[in-house]
């Protein structure tokens, strides 16, 4: 069972996504706008956010960028159209999935389980060094020398996988099942991602760590390895 904040300005749509929650055991809270969904989130510290973008007073994305100020709690984000997909991903904001409405029952209750699963999955303390870059699957946090990167939960568990096996050519269906286990997100977010991360390294001042192996996926380069040139996937 989870509390969970449903972010919906229609009304009887709300109704039916917390009819389907309480159904399956969890607890559910409501808002119709953006403000009044960061008052409850606030005060009542939810498990998980279903957050719509289009929403009165302050608009979802914004609503977004102040959970993700705030912490790490899991939000799944409703839009009302499937090509903003890709732009939500673009925009590097953090969200651990995304649904298209309508969604049916069975998909809205199967995304919620899994990112639940995801935030609840208690990771295995395991500190990985390569040069000042240090991975910690422990406390979810990844230093470049004193400075600590923040990360969407999504880019720690590419960035963690891939420091765990550095030097090696890892693809994208890999990553993505690493990153976004049970989600129907397509390999191109993990491409996006990986834009965002080797952005965030930059700004913490780490050489280019994140190698594209053409054809395939991507690669961690090894403390001290000079930059390899992309190879084709045989």
């Amino acid at each position: 069972m989870a509390s969970i904040l449903v972010v919906e300005d229609d009304f009887d749509l709300a109704q039916t996504v917390e009819l389907y929650l309480r159904r399956e055991g969890h607890r559910s809270e409501r808002a119709s706008d953006g403000l009044r969904a960061l008052e409850l989130f606030r005060a009542l510290r939810p498990d998980l956010v279903i957050l719509d973008i289009g929403l009165p007073k302050l608009d979802g994305l914004e609503v977004l960028r102040r959970i993700r100020q705030d912490g790490d709690t899991p939000v799944i984000l409703l839009t009302a159209r499937a090509e903003e997909v890709d732009e939500l991903l673009g925009l590097g904001l953090g969200a651990d999935d995304y649904l298209v409405k309508p969604a049916s029952a069975r998909v809205l209750l199967a995304r919620v389980k899994a990112v639940l699963k995801r935030s609840r999955s208690a990771p295995k303390p395991d500190l990985v060094r390569l040069g000042a870059l240090e991975v910690d699957s422990y406390r979810m946090e990844v230093r470049f020398g004193p400075i600590v990167l923040e990360l969407t939960p999504s880019e720690f568990r590419l960035l963690h996988h891939l420091a765990l096996m550095p030097g090696r050519a890892t693809g994208r269906d890999e990553l993505l099942a690493a990153a976004l286990p049970e989600s129907e997100a397509l390999e191109r977010a993990v491409d996006i991602h990986m834009t965002n991360l080797r952005r965030k390294l930059r700004a913490a001042g780490a050489p280019e760590m994140i190698e594209t192996v053409r054809g395939l996926g991507y690669r961690l380069r090894e403390a001290g390895s000079e930059p390899q040139p992309e190879r084709e996937n045989p």
